[in-house]
């Protein structure tokens, strides 16, 4: 809020240099509330991509925490009046890769009942295949 008033007032003293400076840190700030959000539903996303692949099955339920984390990283990262995208296709793979290790951490605990420590259940799955899936299902047009 400190930023908009700021903004105002170097708006009415016509100082378009200070004004670029605060626009682009809201633009910044902006940004990374959508890299969070969208790590948070990829976390989530790789998970149940994990457990798929370590149990070599799936389950209804995780079919639809997949469509759905999907479907909010889609939202989260549509520009809705500007059109296209916040996030270019390698950027969301930067993500997924940084949200990688929080999804193994927590599938170790679900994999099998809980059976197989992180280090173990690294060994069990393709991570590169994994983000790479997370990827396609995400990019426009690549959704099933």
């Amino acid at each position: 809020m400190e930023e908009l008033l700021t903004l105002k007032d170097l708006l009415v003293k016509g100082d378009v240099q200070g004004t670029l400076i605060i626009v682009e840190e809201l633009t910044e700030m902006s940004r990374n509330d959508i890299s969070k959000t969208i790590r948070s539903y990829a976390v989530i996303l790789l998970l149940h991509l994990i457990k798929q692949q370590a149990e070599n099955r799936t389950t209804r339920s995780w079919e639809v925490f997949i469509r759905n984390s999907v479907l909010e990283i889609q939202r989260e990262n549509k520009r809705r009046k500007a059109g296209g995208y916040y996030l270019a296709p390698e950027e969301l793979l930067e993500i997924l890769a940084e949200a990688y290790l929080n999804a193994s951490n927590e599938a170790s605990l679900e994999v099998e009942e809980g059976r197989y420590e992180p280090q173990e259940l690294e060994k069990l799955v393709n991570r590169e295949e994994i983000i790479n899936r997370a990827l396609a299902l995400i990019l426009p047009g690549e959704s099933s």
